[in-house]
């Protein structure tokens, strides 16, 4: 008999055609639309493996309807969205898909802040409802990236892939990590030193207890009035409410955002401002990239389906190697 596989949100066919001959596999391909916790519940009470999304909250109240599930396979980096205590407790392993959705998150970084710095989205948009009358100097007037100072909290692999392409540019690149650490590509400093001098912010760190509100209304009073703001961490790590008074009332230039404290949800602010990029979750979708992280899942639900190791385990509580964040 095969073993039940609930996949919770639409696959690539190639990807899902590597699982239906291993697996009774159970999903929503055709309408892709979120479970709710309830739904979830019901089907992990039925499920021996789970191949989930950062938008599934898998709390111990859904996990704790499956009793027979062995292994979740998460098709992304971050795994804030999973009760690892409960998992480590109920012998469940964890897997996630770091490494292959770097240079793509570090692409779209530079997308996010270069539409910031230079307000293309805002011009787009200007052009599109017939504001624009005609070229003169002051219009839609940004700031220069290039010679400007970059900072970087959250050194890790996109951290890097990030400051390697600021090389390019002449930047000045500050970066910062809970643990301080060398690099050959940036400075080391401290947050505060790092907040105060930098042009641009990039937030690009893990959500953990530790990092909930890295970014808080104090830190970005600490910022040039001149400075922009990236966000492509995860929604909590910047408190939203305080970015958006930050922003209107001009402590800091702009923002570009792709991730936020309840998405898909959004705090009402920001949709009243121009001077913030709102992007929906997007830093790692390019079709080859989301394709490499389902497959990585995939080769890790089939990894533990035959009894061999894991392509890359997530460490649990009480495990020798907890996972770390590096802010």
């Amino acid at each position: 008999m095969l073993q039940r596989l609930l996949i919770t949100r639409r696959i690539y066919p190639e990807a899902l055609a590597r699982l239906e001959p291993a697996f009774e596999v159970v999903h929503n391909q055709d309408t892709d639309i979120p479970f709710t916790p309830e739904q979830l519940a019901a089907h992990l009470a039925r499920s021996d493996y789970l191949f989930s999304t950062v938008a599934d909250r898998l709390d111990a109240s859904v996990l704790g309807a499956a009793s027979s599930l062995r292994l979740v396979a998460q098709g992304a980096v971050g795994i804030n969205n999973i009760d690892l205590a409960h998992c480590a407790a109920h012998g469940i392993a964890v897997t996630n898909t770091p490494g292959v959705l770097d240079e793509t998150t570090a692409d779209f970084a530079w997308a996010l802040m270069m539409a910031t710095a230079r307000r293309i989205p805002e011009s787009e948009r200007a052009v599109r409802d017939g504001q624009w009358k005609g070229w003169a100097f002051d219009q839609f007037a940004g700031v220069d990236i290039h010679g400007a100072t970059l900072g970087i909290l959250g050194m890790g692999r996109i951290g890097s892939a990030i400051a390697r392409r600021a090389q390019g540019f002449g930047m000045e690149v500050l970066f910062h990590n809970r643990t301080p650490s060398d690099s050959a590509l940036a400075r080391y400093v401290g947050k505060a030193d790092l907040l105060a001098r930098a042009d641009f912010v990039i937030v690009v760190v893990p959500y953990t207890p530790q990092t909930h509100h890295l970014i808080r209304a104090e830190d970005l009073a600490q910022m040039k009035s001149s400075a922009c703001l990236i966000n492509i961490a995860r929604g909590g790590v910047v408190d939203d409410a305080a970015l958006v008074a930050a922003l209107a009332s001009g402590r800091i230039r702009a923002a570009g955002l792709d991730v936020f404290e309840h998405e898909p949800a959004l705090h009402p602010g920001f949709l009243e401002l121009q001077n913030v990029v709102l992007t929906p979750h997007i830093a790692s979708s390019s079709r080859a990239t989301r394709l490499a992280m389902q497959n990585l899942a995939i080769d890790n639900l089939l990894a533990h389906r035959a009894g061999a190791p894991l392509k890359t385990p997530v460490a649990l509580p009480g495990s020798t190697l907890e996972h770390k964040t590096s802010v």
